[in-house]
């Protein structure tokens, strides 16, 4: 069994892609009826409406992280609406079936990929797919010159649709880097966050959230993303499974290890990668920062800044000996600021 293979079953709670058949409620039939009482032989039409068909609908909880709960969900069927009976009574109204999800969840058609809906409030309710509407009883078609009329209407059909939910992350800082840049060290050490750590590729495999505590009670959200490589944007990799969760980020820290060969080619190899997976990426603010710095001194520090992207904030750091990891949340604070007011 492969090392990947391994961490991905062990891994399996968190799913952020689901296709599954849904289908809205049928509207209830209108009902064809006469008023019968005693001493009253012809009535006129008493028959009542159709109840609507069930909605589907969609709601954003807070408190949900991951579509697993759908991972084996292949069908949602609402309630169809009852059929309209006499006295004027309108039929009992569809359930409507309603899917909590985590913020932060698109709806795409899996034919043509385009977005068809988003939560991104909790609470917040998006009908997906109406119920049908239900039909006129024979009440709604009486008129001076037809007083009796026969016939009432059918219910509308329901809605059946596949529709893929696709979850995106939201942190306001997103981690990005190689495997084994540092990542999940810094989270692990800015938060609560307990990432998976270890010294081999990969050991990231699905995107960790972590609330980092700032200065007078402030806070923010930060996202390690599994790692980078050359390739990733065409499928190399992990690939452009994780590289979606980058697009909501509002700062983009690169992570490169002081130990790089060449950490000005590392970052454009990382850049060129987000902007071939989407262009707006790069309208995004980036900070750099250098990890693992403990390794050198102030002298090799200056001189490798000398060949650091231009325009880049950068800082070198150290998760272990949590060399400027004050000023590296300064930083990120004030590029957070400044995003707020693009």
């Amino acid at each position: 069994m492969s090392l990947l293979f391994y961490l991905v079953t062990m891994t399996s709670n968190f799913i952020d892609y689901v296709k599954i058949c849904f289908r809205s409620g049928s509207g209830g039939a209108g009902s064809v009826h006469f008023r019968r009482e005693k001493f009253v032989e012809k009535g006129g039409p008493d028959g009542g409406d159709g109840g609507r068909g069930g909605h589907i609908i969609l709601r954003g909880n807070a408190q949900m992280w991951t579509l697993l709960h759908l991972k084996y969900t292949k069908h949602v069927f609402a309630d169809n609406g009852q059929v309209g009976s006499a006295a004027n009574c309108t039929g009992k109204q569809g359930e409507d079936k309603i899917i909590e999800v985590p913020i932060g969840t698109i709806v795409k058609d899996p034919e043509t990929g385009e977005k068809i809906a988003e939560v991104l409030h909790d609470g917040e309710e998006i009908i997906l797919l109406n119920g049908g509407r239900g039909g006129m009883g024979n009440t709604f078609f009486k008129t001076p010159t037809n007083q009796a009329p026969r016939h009432a209407q059918p219910g509308e059909a329901g809605i059946e649709a596949w529709l893929i939910l696709e979850l995106k992350v939201l942190a306001d800082v997103g981690l990005v880097g190689f495997p084994n840049a540092g990542k999940s060290t810094l989270l692990s050490v800015l938060s609560a966050a307990k990432p998976e750590i270890a010294d081999y590729p990969f050991t990231t495999i699905v995107p960790n959230l972590g609330v980092v505590a700032y200065r007078d009670d402030k806070s923010f959200i930060m996202a390690d993303i599994p790692g980078i490589i050359e390739g990733a944007a065409e499928g190399k990799g992990l690939g452009i499974r994780f590289l979606r969760h980058i697009e909501r980020n509002s700062v983009l820290l690169f992570l490169i290890p002081c130990e790089t060969k060449d950490i000005h080619q590392e970052y454009e190899i990382l850049l060129n990668e987000l902007q071939k997976y989407n262009p707006e990426l790069l309208d995004k603010q980036r900070l750099l920062a250098v990890t693992k710095s403990d390794l050198i001194d102030d002298e090799l520090e200056e001189a490798l800044a000398k060949e650091f992207p231009k325009g880049v904030p950068y800082i070198f750091i150290s998760s272990a000996t949590q060399k400027n990891l004050v000023k590296l949340k300064d930083m990120i604070w004030k590029a957070l600021q400044n995003s707020e007011k693009v």
